[in-house]
């Protein structure tokens, strides 16, 4: 994976420092406030003290920071990804989108370690988001259909790999329910029936590059939010619950939209071997859920009670960064626009305005 553009101050020079050898960095002396690596709040980089998904450039430089524990990136040093500043610098943005993630999700009461799979299930009930998979069922055109999959595949091609963290966190019970999980989403130990490499399969499909990373540089921060709460979690061991709260909730509300995304797929022509990941997830995410809630968090609440908080407010994180990405997606496409960050990322704006005119 290349890196992208840069989309401000920060990017600019943090891709800057990444494209040379390991070294320490850090704000100019005697202008500690000038620099955008001084204060995700500071300067030209303000936005970071509001929204998250109005600042593009803080949200892709954590992605980026994150992305270093991943796959990393070509001409970037293996090296930097435990270079003390970057470290430093993805600890302020990390308290920037802590911030704001308090601010913004409610955090669930804490119920008894008993009651945690039943609130899990009242949590994912009471979610009143609007409904994406339905449009894409129904409504939607290819183009839109593409751009869809196109945010997707930030995420979907490295499938599994942030909750995988969890695992060594764990013991007993609660481990091996994250193993029973995580095994199924690598293909059981074939290579071919992992979930990235059928998600792979469906961006053929389309049409689309399968290469991983491809489009970083063409999706928006609420796309790369979704990515970044999931690493967030998952490389913190103090965020273990609410790593597997967000588990959980990812695995209680995939059956349907997948079985929709299917069907929606079908409609627009897609041939079996496209539609082989969402088919794939209806079956076994029915299975997981169950998993997730029970086996997984009900027993991790038992051996740790003090932090059930902690697993619904996890839960409610992945809820509300869904509902944030379904908004935009359906806001950008109900004004016949595209949602991605731009609008030259291998999607024409003749085929979505074509999709948009069909869908009407």
């Amino acid at each position: 994976m290349q890196l992208p553009a840069p989309r401000g101050p920060l990017t600019d020079r943090l891709f800057a420092e990444l494209a040379r050898p390991p070294h320490a960095f850090g704000p100019p002396p005697g202008n500690p406030r000038g620099d955008p690596f001084a204060d995700p709040c500071a300067g030209p980089c303000a936005g970071p003290c509001g929204d998250p998904f109005d600042d593009e450039d803080a949200q892709l430089a954590l992605f980026v920071c994150y992305e270093l524990h991943y796959q990393g990136f070509d001409g970037v040093d293996d090296r930097w990804e435990w270079n003390p500043s970057v470290l430093a610098l993805r600890e302020r943005l990390e308290r920037w989108f802590e911030r704001w993630l308090a601010r913004r999700v409610p955090r669930p009461p804490a119920p008894p370690p008993r009651e945690v799979p039943r609130a899990l299930a009242a949590l994912v009930a009471a979610d009143d988001g609007p409904s994406l998979s339905a449009y894409l069922r129904g409504r939607a055109g290819a183009g839109q259909f593409r751009e869809f999959v196109i945010h997707r595949s930030i995420y979907q091609l490295k499938e599994a790999d942030p909750h995988t963290w969890g695992i060594p966190r764990l013991l007993g019970r609660p481990k091996a329910a994250l193993v029973e999980i995580q095994s199924d989403e690598y293909g059981g130990g074939r290579p071919e029936r992992m979930h990235a490499e059928l998600f792979r399969a469906t961006m053929r499909g389309l049409g689309l590059d399968d290469s991983y990373g491809a489009y970083l540089g063409g999706v928006p921060g609420v796309t790369l939010a979704i990515s970044n709460v999931m690493s967030l979690f998952g490389l913190h061991r103090h965020r273990r619950g609410a790593l597997l709260g967000h588990l959980a909730a990812f695995e209680m509300t995939s059956s349907v939209p997948n079985r929709r995304y299917s069907h929606g797929l079908r409609r627009l022509g897609g041939d079996a071997g496209a539609r082989r990941y969402y088919d794939e997830h209806v079956q076994a995410d029915a299975v997981h859920e169950q998993i997730a809630a029970h086996d997984l968090c009900g027993a991790f609440a038992a051996e740790h009670p003090g932090l059930t908080g902690d697993i619904l407010y996890g839960a409610a994180c992945a809820l509300a960064l869904d509902r944030l990405f379904a908004e935009h997606l359906l806001g950008r496409w109900r004004e016949g626009r595209t949602s991605l960050w731009r609008a030259d990322a291998e999607v024409a704006d003749a085929e979505v305005a074509e999709a948009e005119a069909t869908a009407r």
